[in-house]
């Protein structure tokens, strides 16, 4: 895949202005203002996850998530090949596993701000972890605009932060059924909701200066940005354009 050419590009006096009292203030963006990323690991061919897709579905319409189902490939061998699995999803939940010390992958499975992993049914868990993630003041402010075909990504951090956060960019369809004529699913008609359809890295930020970044964007599906600890640690920030 060609990475995305990027320049720098000036940030705007108030909007920084904006950057840092944001995230200087005590409790900022916690509870009601912070947004939590919930991926969820799902399959076609698997008949553990319709609950879980349906509860991501829920997810989505709230305000303070950042919903997203990543479809892995590695049930499409028991009869039915999901059309929307890629094999850098699995790659991703793989990651995520190694990270956080385990040794097996599984569907239905949802990570919670790219810390917390849990069966992907289990409401009342997800809904605490979500919980707890709100309550975290952020470690950086992140702004993200779409204009004329440009993405603009703004970020400020109040201070450095230990290692790199990786600049990523995520596109995702919000809405498809699909008719499944074999496997565990046969003939069910199975709603899926933000369906992630390319997950890209933009680049890498030390936070020792602001981050400008400027990048081509396609289409009009929805954008996700996300800045990830790198190896798969916690997510940062997220901003959404739907």
């Amino acid at each position: 895949m060609t990475m995305p050419r990027r320049r720098a590009i000036p940030i705007p006096i108030l909007l920084l202005a904006a950057f840092m009292a944001m995230v200087a203030a005590p409790g900022a963006q916690a509870g009601e203002d912070r947004r939590v990323v919930v991926e969820l690991f799902t399959s076609q061919g698997c008949s553990s996850c319709p609950p879980a897709d349906a509860l991501l579905r829920e997810l989505a319409e709230r305000d303070d998530v950042v919903a997203l189902a990543l479809h892995v490939d590695y049930w499409d061998y028991i009869g039915w090949k999901d059309s929307f699995a890629s094999p850098a999803f699995t790659a991703r939940q793989k990651a995520y596993a190694y990270a956080h010390g385990k040794h097996m992958v599984y569907t239905p499975q949802m990570v919670i701000g790219g810390e917390h992993e849990v069966v992907g049914t289990k409401e009342m868990k997800i809904a605490d972890l979500i919980a707890t993630q709100r309550a975290q003041t952020p470690e950086v402010a992140l702004a993200v605009t779409r204009h004329d075909g440009q993405l603009t990504i703004s970020a400020q951090a109040p201070e450095p932060i230990k290692g790199k956060l990786l600049v990523q960019v995520v596109r995702y369809l919000p809405r498809e059924t699909v008719e499944v004529r074999s496997g565990e699913n046969a003939g069910r008609d199975l709603d899926y909701s933000n369906i992630v359809t390319d997950w890209r890295i933009a680049g890498e930020w030390d936070t020792a200066a602001p981050l400008a970044m400027e990048m081509p964007i396609e289409g009009s599906l929805p954008v996700v940005v996300l800045l990830q600890h790198a190896g798969h640690g916690p997510i940062a920030a997220v901003a959404e354009l739907k």
